[in-house]
């Protein structure tokens, strides 16, 4: 018999296992949002330059890139 002790240990322990599913969610929302982040690996990268490093890696030539840039107003 609990004499009336019984639901303060229940009440710690629905806190405690809310609190362990909140830490889950976060969890995977950020894990979430750091895959999705760096999938592309492009991201912060102006037209401009994908442009120059499409031609640093010898992607395009020097006649393609100059029009590309005339393009872009670059």
């Amino acid at each position: 018999m609990m004499y009336g002790w019984g639901y303060g240990y229940e009440l710690g322990s629905f806190l405690f296992m809310a609190l362990l599913m909140l830490l889950i969610v976060v969890g995977v929302v950020a894990m979430l949002r750091h895959l999705g982040n760096g999938s592309t690996g492009s991201q912060g990268e102006t037209p401009f330059d994908i442009l120059k490093r499409r031609y640093a890696n010898g992607e395009i030539d020097k006649r393609e890139f100059e029009e590309k840039k005339k393009d872009l107003g670059a």
